[in-house]
């Protein structure tokens, strides 16, 4: 992917257990005992009922086995250890065999409250729970499928897609807004914001609209898609999407909502 990461995974022993370090363990512990207290009446019930159906460890990391056993169960997903950074080639392979990719590392104390790539935290915490979902793991399949087949350019559009539905979704319940993408359940500054600032545009998604929306994953989102319900991922999924995304490689990219990075690192 042309990127190197500092962090490196932890390869499991020959019986497929990880071996995490007292430190890694306490680091788990503290992101999950502090998301944990942020995320009622915020996360969408289908999220909170996975979170209660994975009934994930407080005080360590979990086993990867542990989590299969419940994917497996519920939707027929599993996770698969995968280094720091992957190519998207194995990314997408792996989605489309409804396996997950999972990083075995986790954030140091130092990027305790942001880190720009996917730790165990941000895939497990934000992503599995809803992976128990019927739609949502429908279409992370489907997505998975498309972008296995798709040119590097067709990818560039998909991802967009996925940024702004699994990574950064909002859902609209009788309740109010609530959140089921898991860029935004793992950290807790975005689960604020994403539902309260009077900052960022929420607009309905219309998946044309997403795949020619840019974004930058270094800041707050100055815009979120919502849908109405979980049900939408479903009817997503079996939309011609590549012709969606060659409409909008044809009709081009939305302004950006965010300054260039150069242009807003010059002005701190």
């Amino acid at each position: 992917m042309g990127k190197q990461s500092k962090y490196v995974s932890r390869q499991p022993d020959e019986n497929g257990m990880i071996h995490w370090s007292d430190e890694d363990n306490a680091v788990w512990r503290d992101l999950v005992d502090r998301q944990l207290k942020h995320i009622p009446g915020k996360a969408c019930d289908e999220y909170m009922h996975g979170l209660e159906l994975l009934d994930l460890p407080r005080d360590r990391v979990p086993q990867l086995h542990e989590i299969n056993a419940v994917l497996q169960e519920t939707t027929g997903w599993q996770v698969a250890q995968v280094p720091a950074l992957i190519p998207f080639d194995e990314f997408f392979r792996l989605l489309a065999n409804k396996e997950f990719p999972v990083a075995t590392f986790i954030r140091t104390r130092e990027e305790f409250d942001y880190l720009q790539e996917p730790d165990i935290f941000h895939e497990i915490f934000g992503h599995c729970p809803l992976l128990t979902n019927p739609a949502f793991a429908h279409f992370t399949h489907q997505y998975g499928k498309l972008g296995l087949n798709a040119t590097p350019k067709e990818r560039v559009y998909l991802a967009r897609l996925y940024w702004f539905t699994v990574e950064f979704g909002l859902l609209k319940t009788a309740d109010g807004l609530r959140i089921y993408g898991g860029g935004i359940l793992s950290s807790p500054g975005e689960t604020d914001y994403s539902l309260y600032s009077d900052k960022p545009e929420r607009l309905p998604l219309k998946p044309l609209d997403a795949l020619r929306t840019p974004y930058r994953i270094d800041i707050m989102q100055p815009l979120y898609y919502t849908i109405e319900s979980t049900d939408e991922l479903f009817e997503i999924a079996d939309l011609d999407i590549m012709a969606l995304v060659h409409e909008a490689m044809e009709l081009g990219l939305f302004e950006p909502k965010f300054p260039p990075k150069e242009k807003l690192a010059a002005n701190q």
